[in-house]
C-alpha cells in the first residue's frame, strides 16, 4: 500500500470512527472528524500531511504514475 492510499483510508476510518463515538458516547467527538477534515483542505492546498511525513519516516513508499 502507498502513502496516498494510506492516508485516505487512515482519514475515512478516523473520521467513520468520530461520528459512530458521536452518536454513542458524545457529540463532541465530532470535533474530530472537523480536524481531520481541516487537515485534508490544508493538505490539498499546502500540499503537507503529517501523517504522510511519519509514513515516509517509516519507510512506506510513494506511489508512482503507473500504479494510478
Amino acid at each position: 500500500m502507498t502513502i496516498d492510499k494510506t492516508v485516505r483510508l487512515v482519514a475515512g476510518l478516523v473520521v467513520a470512527l468520530s461520528v459512530l463515538l458521536m452518536q454513542l458516547h458524545s457529540p463532541a467527538w465530532g470535533w474530530v472528524a472537523i480536524a481531520v477534515g481541516l487537515s485534508l483542505a490544508q493538505s490539498a492546498f499546502t500540499g503537507t500531511c503529517p501523517l504522510s511525513f511519519a509514513l515516509r519516516r517509516l519507510g512506506m513508499r510513494e506511489s508512482n504514475c503507473a500504479e494510478q
